[in-house]
């Protein structure tokens, strides 16, 4: 079955990683109750890639910064949509004042993906 996916790379200061986690946390139950299939965020680890553009320097990180990636699964584009819309509209979250955030909401990068290979 195809599937579709919402994919977000982002600059984050090691020191606001805890802070971030509180807040995707939040979000991951959010999505899931809304209906997302998966929700995923992850820290970079491992991030001193040899013969490819490194995370860090893609996500235009300074130092003291680390990178997030993450995403999150629907059955569809369709499906997303209307996820999303339920999303933006729970009290959970529309609060969220985006100035507060702990990274720099205009240096992420998002996108919605069709699934090339599900494996």
């Amino acid at each position: 079955m195809a599937r579709y996916v919402d994919g977000f790379v982002l600059p984050i200061a090691k020191k606001n990683v805890a802070a971030y986690r509180r807040i995707a946390r939040k979000a991951a139950k959010v999505w899931r109750e809304h209906g997302a299939l998966e929700y995923r965020e992850c820290v970079g680890d491992d991030l001193k890639a040899k013969g490819a553009l490194p995370f860090p320097r893609l996500a235009r990180c300074r130092p003291g910064e680390t990178v997030v990636f993450a995403w999150i699964v629907y059955r569809s584009r369709a499906d997303r949509d209307r996820i999303n819309a339920k999303v933006m509209k729970d009290p959970r979250l529309a609060g969220m004042d985006m100035k507060s955030m702990p990274f720099d909401v205009k240096r992420m990068s998002y996108g919605g993906f069709q699934v090339l290979v599900d494996a």
